[in-house]
């Protein structure tokens, strides 16, 4: 008994329409219905941006006289000496090279660079220093 074509693909549930695919552990879905969309990438300011900010607070409150020294900083944030020493070196670096990192972001949590790669710019010596460190930095993101 021959049967036609169509009727073996009726027979054998053919279904047509949109499936993507669904990843959870190691077992793959398909779900019916169209591809959610895209997810927004989430962009927020770079670490480094905002300690540096917050280094230009910091000297800013010295400064005015809201509070007596780094130390008193420290103590009022619950940070070390240490860490309000390292938040400031960050002052030490070019005009420029500051500018650039305040505007940095930091893409679906991906930090461009790292602080402590960022002190070692500010450490390097003169300005003209620093901006070929930050060159050789910055061709990597």
């Amino acid at each position: 008994m021959s049967t036609s074509p169509e009727s073996q693909l009726a027979e054998a549930g053919l279904v047509s329409g949109h499936f993507h695919r669904v990843r959870r552990r190691a077992e793959v879905r398909l779900r019916r219905g169209a591809p959610p969309p895209p997810r927004e990438v989430a962009r927020r300011p770079a670490h480094v941006a905002r300690m540096l900010a917050l280094a230009h607070h910091v000297e800013s409150a010295i400064g005015r006289g809201l509070v007596a020294s780094a130390a008193d900083v420290a103590s009022q944030l619950g940070f070390t000496r240490a860490r309000v020493t390292h938040l400031l070196d960050l002052q030490l670096l070019a005009p420029d090279i500051q500018e650039e990192v305040l505007f940095l972001d930091a893409v679906d949590g991906a930090e461009p660079l790292s602080e402590r790669g960022l002190r070692a710019i500010a450490h390097a010596g003169t300005w003209e220093a620093q901006r070929e460190r930050w060159r050789a930095v910055k061709a990597s993101f």
